[in-house]
């Protein structure tokens, strides 16, 4: 949603939003949930709605911390959950290194219309990304810019809602292309609540898709990994579901 002049869109709503959050800082209602943090990154909780670029998260959390941080990889402005930010950037370039080179353990949790019949499986495809409509497509062939895509999935629980059948995936990303997860279940038949792009038939204020987990080797090479795990909050339609066991 924009403002609009006479002449052009002075301003999307959302960055007065953003400039709101800025003014308010200190409120409650501003603090983001960290869910591990140390000298060299965060992990934190993103809210849906949020940006995970600059300007937006990063500020916010570094505001709320007292420290400059840097965004180390992005969500979809509809996604919330686990994210990682960066205390410098050296420590920046090191955790995006681990990303380039698939070292990092990328777990979704998706609500999507249907059922698969199977309980568990693989997708692989060709996925073709439109920039000027901001759209992905599963294609039959490769050529310029079509990239391939991968994920493992399970279905965890199913609820009915209005008369139709929805399940709580849980979806392990191999590969992080756009719009990944959205279009793979919505080209079997599967599509995320609220994603009106790929097809969603129930309504929902956001695609209801979530980080759920993260997991990869520490950047500054301290022994262990960090592995974090966020659950999505009790509405809908996270709320469909019995969650209780993640």
């Amino acid at each position: 949603m924009y403002i609009y002049s006479s002449k052009r869109i002075i301003f999307p709503v959302f960055w007065i939003f953003m400039l709101c959050l800025f003014i308010m800082k200190g409120s409650s209602a501003l603090k983001i949930p960290v869910l591990y943090a140390d000298g060299s990154l965060v992990v934190c909780e993103k809210p849906v709605g949020m940006t995970s670029e600059s300007p937006g998260l990063p500020e916010l959390a570094g505001e709320q911390l007292s420290q400059k941080l840097w965004p180390v990889h992005r969500l979809d402005q509809g996604t919330g959950g686990a994210i990682v930010l960066a205390c410098s950037a050296a420590s920046c370039a090191a955790l995006q290194r681990l990303f380039q080179q698939n070292l990092v353990e990328k777990t979704y949790l998706a609500a999507v219309c249907g059922c698969p019949p199977e309980t568990a499986g693989n997708y692989t495809d060709l996925l073709w990304h439109d920039r000027a409509k901001n759209k992905s497509f599963v294609v039959s062939r490769r050529r310029a810019g079509v990239k391939e895509a991968s994920c493992s999935w399970e279905v965890l629980t199913a609820a009915e809602y209005d008369g139709q059948v929805v399940s709580l995936v849980r979806v392990r990303l191999h590969t992080g292309r756009t719009h990944q997860i959205r279009v793979q279940f919505s080209s079997r038949g599967y599509p995320l609540i609220g994603d009106r792009k790929y097809g969603g038939r129930i309504s929902a204020p956001s695609p209801s898709l979530w980080s759920a987990g993260i997991c990869f080797p520490h950047p500054a090479g301290k022994s262990g990994a960090v592995s974090v795990t966020s659950a999505p909050p009790p509405v809908f339609p996270w709320n469909l579901f019995d969650c209780s066991f993640l």
